[in-house]
């Protein structure tokens, strides 16, 4: 029997329809306020979804720094060092747009058990003696092209994995968390492991994460038709496509908008923390204590509101979290010394709860049918303008002093994140217009029918 296309409506539908098996339902969502994050683990294939993520996860982390120590170390160059960073980031929109249409077009579980055997390869090809720098950096480039349709893939199978929507928003936040914990865990184990073993051997190591996530999800999720049909024509053809139908919605347009904005001024202030600790003069020690507060402060933040605040709760929070994240970076005008800079880092960091509610009103406001894309141009949108937000910065900094361009970054971004939150109030739908809730639709001019999402 086929399973949902999408998240499934509110009501008793179970998340993955099997012919009367029980035994990995999803949990209700009444169920999921009791229970928090222990609903979402109840759910059998969504555990080897969080060990497949968890291992790619800490590969790509551990996988940037190793290739970094590779390339200085043939080029003696800080800046080809540094690009393979950048690599990480720019190439998103690059997938994001011209392959979006795999997501919805392919079966879920072919798409992500290919996308991790092609980063297995890309990791691979990074271990052969004698591999170029030019070549290094291209199979960085493919990782992170990979990475969109990969991570938009996954968080509109979480739909059909969780089924209800409130434990979609718990799952969301379960692979946020993972996000946040594998880059402080994956810079300390791979800090670790090349002060052990060769820049080679570590992405070797990171090869293998890659098979051993895309062996997970083979043998742990279920296979599931693709979402729009088997496709066929132009795969960037399509993919253009969809994304244009999905920009000419106001009410998805500013919802991307809400999920961009934020974390493009917050990397701002973070983009600057080496120079910054250079001018305190706290040594590797201190920067490395700054660079780890924002994740810290997101990770309790998550943690706090997931397991501890109801669905209305989280919802309130969306709209002023989403502001406060910009916010702390206006104290970097007064320059704070070591512990001032960690508080309002950690408390940046806070802001990442503003998630929860925009992850719900996204899904409820994309047709089923661009479930899949739809993810995919948001994760790769986010990715995009953070690593532009950081180049520019870059920039700022060459030609204004730190304490003002932090700050500005907090300004500016106030200024724009309210007025995107003023857009999104206004394309809430008729009664839930208030709270901006969401109203599911199935598809381009079909009217919601009695089965909608509610917030």
């Amino acid at each position: 029997m086929p399973s949902p296309s999408g998240p499934a409506p509110s009501g008793h539908t179970p998340a993955c329809p099997d012919g009367g098996r029980t035994a990995d339902r999803a949990p209700r969502a009444d169920g999921a306020r009791s229970a928090g994050y222990r609903a979402v683990f109840a759910v059998h294939e969504f555990r080897y979804v969080f060990a497949a993520h968890l291992l790619s996860s800490l590969g790509v982390v551990v996988c940037e720094l190793a290739l970094s120590v590779l390339v200085f170390r043939i080029t003696a160059s800080p800046l080809l060092s540094a690009l393979t960073f950048a690599l990480g980031l720019l190439p998103y929109a690059v997938g994001g747009t011209l392959l979006s249409a795999v997501a919805d077009r392919c079966p879920a579980r072919r798409v992500l058990v290919a996308c991790d055997l092609l980063c297995a390869l890309a990791a691979a090809g990074m271990v052969l003696p004698g591999t170029p720098v030019a070549a290094l950096l291209a199979l960085r480039c493919v990782l992170a092209a990979i990475a969109p349709v990969f991570a938009g893939t996954r968080a509109a199978t979480l739909g059909e994995t969780l089924g209800e929507g409130e434990l979609f928003v718990l799952g969301r936040s379960v692979i946020r968390l993972v996000n946040q914990g594998a880059q402080l865990a994956g810079f300390a184990a791979g800090g670790l492991l090349l002060a052990a073993v060769s820049p080679r051997a570590v992405l070797a190591l990171t090869a293998g994460t890659f098979l051993a996530s895309a062996l997970l999800l083979r043998l742990g999720t279920r296979t599931r038709p693709a979402r729009g049909g088997e496709g066929r024509g132009a795969l960037v053809g399509a993919s253009l496509g969809g994304v244009r139908r999905l920009l000419a919605d106001r009410r998805v347009r500013a919802l991307l908008l809400l999920t961009w904005l934020p974390p493009a001024f917050v990397v701002v202030p973070e983009a600057l923390l080496v120079p910054y600790s250079g001018l305190l003069g706290v040594g590797p020690a201190g920067t490395g204590l700054l660079l780890c507060s924002m994740p810290i402060g997101a990770v309790v933040a998550e943690s706090l509101v997931g397991a501890f605040l109801g669905p209305r709760a989280r919802a309130r929070l969306t709209f002023p979290m989403g502001v406060f994240a910009v916010l702390p970076s206006l104290g970097f005008a007064a320059r704070p010394y070591l512990g001032w800079a960690v508080l309002l880092l950690v408390l940046t960091g806070t802001g990442i709860s503003y998630n929860f509610g925009v992850d719900r009103w996204f899904v409820a406001a994309v047709p089923e049918e661009l479930l899949g894309q739809a993810m995919t141009v948001m994760q790769a949108g986010r990715m995009t303008v953070m690593g532009l937000a950081m180049g520019l910065a870059g920039v700022a900094a060459q030609w204004a002093p730190l304490r003002v361009v932090m700050p500005a970054a907090g300004v500016l971004g106030a200024v724009c994140v309210l007025a995107v939150i003023s857009e999104v109030r206004r394309t809430a739908p008729g009664p839930d217009r208030a709270s901006a809730g969401p109203v599911r639709r199935g598809g381009r001019g079909r009217r919601p029918g009695p089965k909608m999402r509610r917030a």
